[in-house]
């Protein structure tokens, strides 16, 4: 035993006495004559995660360059047995040696990326070259054609690992997103990822965590993952329409199209192909189905899994903008909006765009659509991140003019009511969003003015019967006139009784101690339903509106007359005889009011005394 553990730790220090010097005189002669075909293996131990960068490196120049050339004669791994004859047997053991030591190459650049080093300078210069090396493979290893095996196993190990992949897939997204079929085989591979972490058992977790690992970790390691994923999806560009194939640019092309295509390949990654004059065509429209298609199934298949609440909220905020226009049926979000919009508070803020531009454009039909958009009109929604589009939205669904009366009226009161908690910044965007109803549904113009006269007539017959079954009818005529028949806390508009209320509460504006609010609600004074003389405010101008945005316009405003800090006249008096009618004032001597008179002192002693 001794002299075998002598004889290791001698090759361990032959291999540690290699610079970059030797390393290159071995990549040459490797390069140079296929008898030091042994230097192939020294070679490849130097590509690994613990390596020096530039032993990394310098090794895997060499390597690139001795295969890259035999890529198209080697054996794929999973015909490695199918010899024909016995008089290539011996180079057909030779290709199928090289080919091992080819996938022992790719594992190696897989795990190189995957893994992290110590220093962020070096980690980034190295990764980018292993990943350049990496994609030329994916480019010429399949006989011209993409290598879906290899570039799924790169992504399975970045999305899959423990240190950050935003370099690598900004690499990604810089150099190669580019390229049609490195996008289509990217989806391919995010949907595959995405099916497996949904189909994951249960019981997996439960037989890891009972050989000790926390559960906690399991989520957690679960939470990273469904990250990864969604920073790769996202930065994967859809397709531009085009109606010629020369716009769509590919990573690989075959330049022999009789050659058979690797069977490591899925059947549902079929290769894509540009356009030729021959057989075998694909044409722009067909690429761009296919790339559609891949793209839905990709974002489908994301958006099953339990994503976290940071992840779910840029999910929502970015899906009506970079998702929903690129998908082959839009409408198959619905399932997922819905739910979303069904939740509240601000994750259903956020799910308001996607919604609306499936039910406008697309044609879905959600019938409490409304009532679900009236509950979300609280006091929290004027702070939230997201109001400015909230509030847009909300004025685009109050548009239509099929919009029933009593609908028009529940949120024009109840978004008066609100005018008394909201901030300035709130009580302008309010001010807007009720001028515009008012203007857009005339039916509820009674809701401006309401007097007790026409409010009895109207109801005459509850007032009636309100009187008979009351003990004292005129207590009960004369309570009348200060009753709000409008129930805030209801949910339902069609129950809340708005159309027999009044927006009294525009009236405080006007005496409101914010300028330019109570400047703002004089525009509601004008009879608006004369369309000729008016027109619709923009509520984009006052939705992302604040305290320092008010501050700043009252600032640049130029003003004729400001409050002086001086009197013109000097003044006699503190308050004049008008201020306090009937009053009078007798000014004391400062000393008799601090030690006062010395009747007072006497007697306040004789009462001691006493």
């Amino acid at each position: 035993m001794a002299p075998n553990k002598t004889k290791k730790n001698k090759n361990k220090n032959k291999k540690g006495r290699y610079g970059v010097a030797e390393l290159k005189t071995l990549g040459n002669d490797l390069l140079s004559s296929a008898s030091n075909i042994n230097n192939l293996p020294l070679l490849l131990k130097f590509v690994t995660p613990s390596s020096p960068p530039h032993h990394l490196l310098e090794s895997l120049l060499s390597l690139h360059s001795f295969f890259l050339p035999l890529l198209p004669t080697l054996p794929s791994s999973s015909r490695a047995a199918d010899a024909k004859g016995a008089q290539d047997q011996s180079q057909f053991i030779y290709n199928t040696w090289l080919r091992s030591k080819f996938d022992e190459l790719v594992n190696s650049l897989v795990e190189v990326l995957s893994s992290p080093r110590q220093q962020q300078q070096e980690e980034e210069a190295v990764k980018e070259v292993v990943l350049d090396t990496l994609m030329e493979f994916v480019k010429v290893a399949n006989g011209g054609r993409f290598h879906s095996a290899i570039y799924h196993r790169f992504l399975h190990s970045i999305v899959h690992s423990e240190s950050s992949l935003e370099f690598l897939v900004d690499l990604l997204a810089a150099k190669y997103f580019k390229y049609i079929d490195v996008r289509y085989f990217t989806l391919v591979s995010l949907k595959n990822l995405a099916t497996t972490l949904e189909g994951r058992d249960p019981s997996d977790d439960k037989s890891e965590s009972a050989d000790g690992v926390d559960a906690s970790q399991l989520s957690s390691s679960t939470e990273r993952v469904i990250h990864n994923i969604y920073y790769t999806i996202s930065r994967v560009p859809p397709l531009a329409n085009s109606d010629n194939t020369s716009d769509f640019e590919m990573w690989s092309t075959s330049e022999n199209e009789n050659k058979q295509p690797s069977r490591d390949v899925n059947a549902d990654d079929k290769q894509l192909k540009p356009e030729k004059h021959d057989n075998n065509v694909l044409s722009a429209a067909k690429i761009a189905k296919k790339m559609k298609l891949k793209f839905t199934q990709a974002w489908l298949s994301f958006l099953r899994l339990p994503l976290p609440l940071d992840v779910y909220k840029e999910v929502l905020v970015n899906l009506h903008q970079a998702v929903i226009p690129h998908l082959s049926n839009p409408i198959m979000l619905c399932d997922f909006l819905t739910k979303s919009y069904d939740i509240g508070g601000v994750v259903s803020v956020m799910a308001l765009s996607s919604l609306f531009i499936l039910m406008t454009q697309y044609g879905l039909e959600y019938p409490n659509f409304y009532e679900k958009l009236y509950v979300l009109l609280a006091p929290s929604i004027f702070m939230a991140k997201h109001r400015a589009r909230f509030f847009q939205l909300l004025d685009s669904c109050l548009k239509s003019p099929l919009l029933p009366a009593y609908l028009a009226a529940s949120f024009a009161k109840k978004m008066s009511r609100l005018l008394l908690s909201v901030p300035p910044s709130g009580a302008l965007v309010i001010t807007a969003l009720i001028h515009n109803i008012l203007r857009r549904h005339p039916s509820i113009n009674c809701l401006v003015h309401r007097e007790d006269e026409v409010e009895g007539k109207d109801d005459k017959a509850t007032d009636e019967a309100t009187a008979a079954n009351s003990d004292n009818a005129k207590v009960s005529a004369s309570q009348k006139s200060g009753i709000d028949h409008f129930n805030y806390g209801e949910p339902n508009p069609k129950k809340s009784n708005a159309m027999r209320s009044s927006l009294w509460e525009i009236d405080t504006i006007l005496q409101h101690y914010c300028p330019p609010v109570s400047r703002f609600g004089l525009s509601l004074e004008n009879d608006l339903t004369v369309r000729a003389k008016t027109s619709e405010v923009n509520v984009g101008d006052f939705s992302s509106g604040s305290y320092a945005t008010i501050i700043g316009a009252e600032m640049s405003r130029r003003v004729k007359q400001v409050p002086l800090a001086f009197h013109k006249s000097t003044p006699s008096t503190l308050f004049s005889d008008a201020d306090f009618a009937g009053w009078t004032f007798h000014y004391k001597e400062t000393s008799e009011i601090m030690h006062g008179s010395e009747d007072d002192q006497n007697s306040g002693k004789r009462q001691r005394v006493e």
